[in-house]
């Protein structure tokens, strides 16, 4: 119940309740919640001051407003800790989800020099472009461009690369994975993302860049791939 007495305002005391009753289970993943009058009615309050509530938990991820039938309780964000190199199918495998992979293009080209720089090669040196959707349980979670000297998969097929590509390198290629170098950034979705993401003009996505080197130090692979902002967060650990 809400405290009129307490200092904490009520619009953070409603945010409160309805961010327990999410996290306990009472509401879960796709539940309607009341309206804001249902709300207003029951504690005595000023719709004004319900919206604030929801407005925050909306802006926080927790609920979603789909126009014309109300706010819902929003899926959880799947929770990518920073501390090794994992494989797309490898992060949904632990959280027992069934990754699967949609390929977009897959054609060998010509470097070019921001590429090249990446891979640490000469610009015009082939290499492969891999354009793929990557989904959970069918639902579309990111979209993924791989560039790899083509040195690296002459022979693999496009099939080959409907599951991870890290498997094709150590299990195939016998070749060990050292390190990665990640950079992290919101952008706003483009036409592409937007069409393959079932996401709307306007919306964020987590825009994710990587480097992945061999134990000998060599890239193999530049990777940019975009995150659906709404289903996925990346936590790190830190120690002082």
């Amino acid at each position: 119940m809400l405290d009129k007495n307490s200092p904490l305002p009520i619009y953070y005391q409603l945010e409160e309740e309805i961010r327990e009753l999410i996290n306990s289970g009472q509401l879960k993943a796709g539940d309607l919640l009341p309206s804001e009058r249902v709300y207003a009615e029951k504690y005595e309050i000023s719709r004004m001051t319900v919206r604030q509530a929801i407005t925050n938990l909306v802006s926080e991820g927790l609920l979603i407003r789909q126009k014309g039938k109300g706010t819902f309780v929003a899926e959880k964000k799947l929770e990518q800790p920073l501390k090794g190199i994992t494989s797309f199918s490898e992060e949904m495998e632990a959280r027992n989800m069934k990754p699967s992979t949609k390929i977009i293009s897959f054609q060998q080209e010509l470097a070019e020099p921001v590429v090249a720089k990446k891979l640490q090669i000469e610009a015009n040196t082939p290499v492969y472009k891999i354009h793929r959707i990557r989904l959970a349980n069918d639902i579309p979670l990111a979209v993924e461009t791989t560039y790899t000297p083509a040195k690296f998969i002459e022979g693999i097929s496009e099939e080959q690369f409907t599951s991870s590509f890290y498997d094709i390198i150590e299990k195939r290629l016998n070749l060990s994975i050292g390190y990665g170098e990640q950079e992290i950034e919101s952008v706003l979705a483009n036409d592409s993302e937007i069409k393959h993401l079932n996401l709307h003009k306007g919306d964020p996505v987590l825009l994710v860049r990587r480097v992945t080197f061999l134990s000998n130090n060599e890239p193999f692979e530049y990777c940019r791939t975009t995150y659906r902002a709404d289903k996925y967060k990346y936590k790190i650990q830190m120690h002082r």
